[in-house]
């Protein structure tokens, strides 16, 4: 058994025009929305034991926030391709991961897209379609590699954006 965890990253400042999309940093609600997801993660269990993402600053912070909430990782690796991908990118790059959990951040529309594409049904959640800043999934997958991982054949298990830790 396999489990994914799919995020967007948190909330970004566009405060200083200056800056390249890429090096784009979070805003005061995007740290504060990635803090409360790693804590809900740590919460529920969900405990990743490799790390993917876009090398995209705003990625990087996030996982970041995310992850001074959960049990320390040796596995993590971030990739070029990953920024502004498509979900065949996002699928091939999740093909090469090597540990039982993983979480993966990236962008939208990518990383929605692919997240509803992997399941067997998508989360009746309103907001997964739209996957706004910081929504995360976690999807099961009964498969013993991730290299024989095929799209639509994944369990969504919980889906999550940080309005709903505030409400």
């Amino acid at each position: 058994m396999k489990t994914l965890i799919l995020t967007r990253h948190a909330k970004s400042s566009w405060n200083d025009l200056t800056l390249q999309d890429h090096e784009r940093v979070l805003n005061a609600r995007g740290r504060a929305s990635a803090t409360a997801i790693g804590r809900w993660l740590n919460i529920q269990g969900h405990h990743p034991t490799e790390m993917i993402s876009s090398n995209a600053i705003r990625c990087l912070e996030t996982w970041d926030l995310i992850s001074a909430q959960l049990p320390a990782i040796k596995n993590s690796s971030t990739h070029q391709k990953l920024y502004l991908a498509a979900p065949l990118t996002i699928y091939e790059v999740l093909k090469q991961a090597n540990n039982e959990t993983v979480i993966m951040l990236g962008h939208n529309p990518g990383i929605g897209e692919f997240a509803n594409d992997l399941a067997i049904q998508a989360s009746d959640h309103p907001q997964s379609r739209q996957y706004p800043t910081a929504a995360t999934t976690i999807i099961t997958f009964n498969i013993h590699d991730w290299s024989t991982l095929l799209m639509g054949t994944g369990t969504v298990i919980d889906f999550i954006v940080p309005r709903d830790l505030t409400e």
